[in-house]
């Protein structure tokens, strides 16, 4: 399967390869522990591909579902990868990961890190969001915009103490980060890790569009843009500080939030209407996603 001829049919196909090879040229892909092979040399074995993550990487709601109890879709970015790379798949993305869920059990799951093995030579990490509290953020933004739906209640909600809360939980997960990846070379020490950032939820501008779709009051689109700004920012610089790689899914998909129409959002809004979760990757979402990844790596040979 090629990704590019796949996103060809999806609109700004233009945007999501230009921002990929923003991507790609602004990304450092780590080397340690690998040896230099030939791209066209034959491959002694297949690829053996670990996706560890949450539910930007599980797809929730794409048809088809293959694991309910983790939300997980066989349209998701790790199975389009695996698939046009044809790379052997080992999923283990969960809906409502934390970075707690790598190293101990989410629910009746095993940790996602007993998934990786001295053999594993790719790994995908797509964490974080949960850890900052993700989906109760947004149900608080979108309680308190009946209050005050031109103004910015959830940014005053969340800076009322004087400290920007979210910021600070954002500060607060680049330990956690740091570690999860410091424990993935221990299990993984000859693979290459790459740590892969959300997508644009928000309009970039800052404009936002309060609806009954997108409950959210006006002047906190702007916060609620900055806030993942910042929780990408961390992810890059926890990659770079780590020895792994970092996917810049936001630049590509800029154009695609959750304010645009039916067939230009890759991005559900809170009330979503294609088969997906809301504020959530739709499938042409999981296609971009998987595009970006697959430019970046294009960016220099994969190397074992």
């Amino acid at each position: 399967m090629d990704l590019n001829k796949q996103t060809k049919r999806s609109p700004g196909r233009r945007g999501l390869l230009r921002g990929a090879m923003v991507a790609c040229c602004a990304m450092a892909l780590s080397t340690a522990g690998a040896t230099a092979a030939s791209a066209s040399a034959p491959t002694a074995r297949t690829v053996d591909y670990v996706a560890l993550g949450d539910s930007y990487a599980s797809g929730p709601g794409i048809p088809t579902q293959v694991d309910t109890a983790c939300a997980r879709s066989d349209q998701n970015y790790p199975s389009l990868l695996a698939a046009a790379r044809n790379w052997q798949l080992t999923d283990v993305s969960c809906s409502g990961a934390t970075t707690t869920a790598l190293a101990g059990p989410q629910g009746s799951r095993p940790p996602q890190l007993d998934a990786l093995g001295a053999d594993t030579d790719v790994v995908t990490l797509t964490m974080g969001g949960n850890d900052i509290g993700f989906s109760s953020n947004l149900a608080t933004c979108a309680g308190l915009t009946s209050k005050d739906p031109t103004g910015n209640p959830c940014q005053t909600f969340f800076t009322s103490g004087g400290t920007d809360q979210l910021e600070q939980r954002v500060n607060d997960t680049a330990p956690k980060i740091a570690a999860a990846l410091d424990a993935v070379r221990q299990r993984a020490p000859h693979a290459k890790v790459l740590v892969v950032g959300y997508p644009d939820l928000f309009p970039d501008d800052g404009v936002g569009c309060t609806s009954s779709a997108v409950p959210l009051a006006a002047g906190d689109f702007a916060y609620l843009r900055d806030t993942e700004k910042k929780l990408n920012a961390m992810l890059a610089s926890q990659a770079a500080a780590n020895g792994a790689g970092y996917v810049d899914t936001y630049t590509p998909s800029v154009g695609h939030d959750m304010c645009k129409p039916a067939g230009e959002r890759w991005i559900e809004p809170l009330a979503a209407a294609a088969p997906a979760a809301p504020a959530h990757p739709n499938a042409r979402g999981q296609q971009a996603m998987a595009a970006t990844v697959e430019r970046a790596l294009h960016c220099r040979a994969y190397r074992r």
